[in-house]
């Protein structure tokens, strides 16, 4: 197939609202409305990240099987499960009477993401001119800060009435479905890539076998959603219980997710200072959001320029974990992807019943500053590791910028 610039922005376009359905509506919003639900099925911290963990593992179930699944049948059939896998999981947690029910929902919705990633970043590689193709993938990847930043406005009007909020979820998840059912181009395993476009030879990253630096990524993927887990799932608690002002919480989760709309940048940062350079010091920003909401969730001003910084290093991390995999597979970029974010989400599926744990035992303070620590610790992952090269019209760069 032909690439044109109005079939690839408008997969582009798609691409950007299925995953602000499915990361920030159908998983992330949870932790949104974690301590609303929380009050009415009288969970504990531990049980609250134990029910939210289920979303993080239904993403580690599927992302496998969505991998596979892009290769044999291509990758609308699989964009769109995902959209009606988003759709059900928000629907069943909107309804459930009980916390099973709501458990299950939970993790159904969170499967969407797993389901997601893999055929966007496919379509992406496909369709997408390679002197374009880093920047489409994160831009692609900051729809979760837009699902983040739509669902904070609904929690601050909607806060005491989280089912309602909710069912408008599933209503957009649906909507979104049939979008990218016309959005992204037929074709399976055999479809063609961009026209012109030639072989990749990336030396020592050529993808047949264990790239090096696999072992690498897989770690500070791992490292991101561990580090992580604790805004996400506790975030609005903390603020709700440290901050006398009722509309700080949704206020500072729409912030969150407004400043990860800036990851969209994460591209051209990756294009311009290298992989190994922009994880070390977006990691270390992360460190400073975490620590920042965790001493200063009672100061609303303190709050919300930790929101920030948390939320736009989060999505850019995200976004060069994205290029990172895609270049140490750049001919099966589902593969490389699928196995970067289940890494992520295998750590937040492991953090976020650990940090409920450790909140119950010694505060969300206290589990904020371990998490930042972990972050901290996760810079250094990039530090001499093989990442892949840029691609360009010439030859590969393994130097990794």
């Amino acid at each position: 197939m032909t690439s044109s610039r109005g079939l690839w922005s408008g997969l582009v376009l798609a691409g950007v609202g299925l995953i602000a359905t499915c990361y920030g509506l159908a998983r992330f919003a949870y932790g949104l409305f974690a301590p609303r639900i929380a009050d009415e099925f009288r969970l504990t911290a531990a049980t609250t990240g134990l029910i939210g963990s289920g979303g993080y593992v239904g993403y580690c179930l599927a992302i496998g099987l969505s991998t596979v699944a892009t290769a044999r049948w291509g990758p609308r059939r699989v964009a769109v499960a995902a959209g009606v896998v988003a759709t059900v999981g928000i629907s069943v947690v909107a309804a459930a009477p009980t916390a099973l029910v709501l458990a299950a929902g939970v993790l159904i919705a969170g499967s969407s993401t797993g389901i997601v990633s893999p055929p966007l970043a496919e379509a992406v590689a496909r369709w997408v001119t390679e002197d374009s193709r880093d920047t489409a993938q994160t831009v692609v990847n900051a729809g979760t800060g837009i699902g983040v930043l739509v669902s904070g406005p609904v929690a601050l009007v909607l806060l005491d009435q989280w089912r309602l909020a909710w069912v408008m979820f599933a209503a957009v998840a649906a909507a979104m479905t049939i979008v990218i059912a016309r959005a992204v181009p037929g074709g399976g395993p055999s479809a063609e890539r961009v026209a012109g476009e030639r072989p990749v030879d990336h030396g020592r990253s050529v993808d047949h076998g264990r790239p090096a630096g696999l072992v690498r990524l897989l770690a500070a993927s791992a490292a991101l959603g561990l580090a992580s887990i604790a805004v996400w799932t506790f975030s609005q608690q903390h603020v709700e219980t440290e901050n006398p002002v009722r509309w700080a919480a949704p206020v500072i989760w729409t912030i969150i997710g407004a400043a990860g709309v800036v990851g969209a940048f994460s591209g051209p940062l990756v294009a311009r200072v290298g992989v190994r350079t922009s994880w070390s010091g977006l990691m270390i920003l992360l460190a400073v959001g975490i620590a920042g909401l965790g001493a200063g969730a009672g100061i609303v001003a303190v709050a919300v320029l930790a929101g920030a910084v948390f939320g736009a290093s989060y999505i850019a991390l995200s976004g060069v974990v994205l290029v990172w995999a895609t270049r140490l597979y750049p001919t099966r970029a589902s593969l490389g992807v699928g196995l970067a974010f289940f890494m992520i989400a295998a750590g937040q599926a492991a953090g976020a019943p650990l940090v409920g744990l450790l909140a119950d035992r010694t505060g969300i303070a206290f589990t904020f500053s371990v998490c930042a620590v972990l972050a901290l610790a996760g810079s250094l992952l990039s530090l001499g590791a093989s990442v892949g090269a840029r691609p360009s019209a010439g030859s590969g760069h393994p130097d990794g910028r």
